[in-house]
Order: C-alpha cells, then sequence, then structure tokens
C-alpha cells in the first residue's frame, strides 16, 4: 500500500499499510518512542476501503492482513487509529504461535511480574496504568506474553486502550503522562491511548517472572480471596486465544503458570484501595 509503518513492541514486529495517510500519521505519533523496524514483519495489516468508492465517498477502513474475520464491520476513518490497533490485536490473535496469549494486563518490579485479568469492564487495564505512579513497570495491556518454554512474561507494552471514565481517572493520577487523541463515538464509546511511561518502552526486552495473578473487580467493596488452581487454569483458557492452538505446549504453559504463582480475586472501588491490596500480596 502507498502508506506504510513499522514498528517493533517488545518481541513482536508489525507493518502497517494504509490505502489513507491519517491512519499512519497518527501511529507514527502514538508510536513515536518505539523502535522502527524496516524488515520482514511477523504481522501485517491492512487498512483499506471495502468498496472502491469508499475511499473517497463516506470513507470506511476495513480491517486486513495476515489474517482476517470475514464480514467484519468497516469503521469510519475518524476511527482509523483505532482501526489500526484492532487489526494489530487481530493478527496477535489469530497468528501468535510463539508464545501462549493471555488476555491480561501485567506490571512489573524488582523482575517479578504481576499479571491481572478478568472480563471486559473488570478494570484492568486502568489498573495496570496507575500502578505506574507506585513504582511499578508497565510490562502489557491487552495481551500478555507467556514463553511457554521458560515459564517468563515478555514485555508487550502497547500503549494502554482507556475508556470513557477511565481516561480522566488515569489523566488526574498521572498529569504528566503522554497520550494519543481522543476519540469518540466508537463501538466502545470514549477511547484515548495511554503511551507506557519511558521505562517500560527501555525495557521493552526485559522479560519477568510471574509470581501473583490477580482477577480484579471494580466497583466493589475492597475485598479479596484466594483462587484455586483449578479455577484459576479454566479461567485463564478461557481468556487465551491460542491456547488450543499449541496443544501440549499450552497446557504445560498454563499448568505451570498457576501451579508457581499466588492466585487471588480482588475487588476495589477506587485505585488507592487496589493498590494497599496488591501490596499486601505482593
Amino acid at each position: 500500500m502507498k502508506h506504510r509503518f513499522g514498528v517493533r513492541v517488545g518481541p513482536v514486529t508489525f507493518r502497517i499499510g494504509s490505502a489513507w495517510s491519517r491512519p499512519i500519521t497518527e501511529l507514527r505519533a502514538l508510536y513515536r518512542d518505539y523502535p522502527i523496524n524496516d524488515g520482514v514483519p511477523d504481522f501485517t495489516v491492512r487498512l483499506a476501503p471495502p468498496k472502491p468508492w469508499r475511499r473517497w465517498l463516506r470513507p470506511t477502513i476495513a480491517i486486513e492482513g495476515d489474517f482476517i474475520i470475514p464480514d467484519a464491520a468497516p469503521l469510519p476513518l475518524q476511527h482509523s487509529l483505532l482501526a489500526a490497533e484492532m487489526g494489530m490485536n487481530l493478527q496477535m490473535a489469530l497468528g501468535q504461535r510463539r508464545f501462549l496469549l493471555i488476555h491480561a494486563a501485567a506490571v512489573e518490579r524488582d523482575g517479578m511480574a504481576i499479571v491481572l485479568t478478568g472480563e471486559s469492564g473488570a478494570g484492568k487495564s486502568t489498573l495496570a496504568a496507575l500502578l505506574q505512579s507506585r513504582g511499578w513497570r508497565l510490562m502489557a495491556d491487552e495481551f500478555v506474553l507467556l514463553d511457554p518454554a521458560s515459564g517468563l512474561v515478555h514485555p508487550f507494552p502497547r500503549p494502554v486502550s482507556l475508556k470513557n471514565d477511565a481516561i480522566d481517572v488515569v489523566a488526574r493520577i498521572l498529569p504528566d503522562a503522554n497520550w494519543g487523541p481522543l476519540m469518540s463515538e466508537t463501538p466502545k464509546g470514549t477511547i484515548r491511548h495511554l503511551i507506557p511511561a519511558p521505562c517500560a518502552l527501555a525495557a521493552a526486552e526485559q522479560p519477568a517472572r510471574p509470581v501473583l495473578l490477580l482477577f480484579p473487580r471494580y466497583g466493589l467493596t475492597a475485598d479479596q480471596r484466594p483462587v484455586g488452581a483449578g479455577e484459576a487454569f479454566v479461567r485463564l483458557t478461557q481468556a487465551s486465544t491460542n491456547y488450543v492452538i499449541l496443544g501440549e505446549r499450552g497446557f504445560t504453559a498454563l499448568t505451570r503458570l498457576v501451579s508457581d504463582v499466588t492466585r487471588a480475586a480482588i475487588d476495589y472501588s477506587s485505585a488507592d484501595e487496589a493498590a494497599a491490596i496488591i501490596e499486601a500480596l505482593w
């Protein structure tokens, strides 16, 4: 395609091609502090009009690439950055074979990682972003990369996708943070991407040993309970997009993870409550 951009995020490289300049301009700004990738990428994303005339007449973007979802609804051009990010997520979800993917966030301190997973809206992305202000390194937001061979979590510090009220909450606690553009009226409401702190990008090649697995729930009275290994295993199989495809490697990796970490479900209604519970568990 005429407009292209290549980037490395941790151990994964992407090339994004677009029929319009706008998505590439926005990606270059959002990923300005990330390494550029000019070689052969691990995954390719293509942003193209679903019909030729849609390039100019009420322009809309169809997300294509190495892997596609047939009949996926296109997005309007004003949401081009969201389309690019969704395209990168899609390639990882359907094509990643090196790592076991877990739909989760992760933070690190002293070489050890906390994995936060749960249903959409549980607050894991917001919590991971806020923990940056308390001495934690952001390792991942959308996907946690678990190495089946070593059991280590590898960094995948993409910009954190924050939605609706979470945007203002994080902006108040991280007043000096760098942000992408505000996108309104998307299928998920208002979205804005938080660029990870410089320490997260500087350490994007440094894996960590997972020691704590958390299932957070936002909006409830502060509480915690232990989670059994069997329950954690089942919930993580549901949170993984490639567990079945990896077969025995995935089973072994997930079994080791839930056996080696402390597991807990936590409820919280504020960042301070969550941080206090996490520090106590830590």
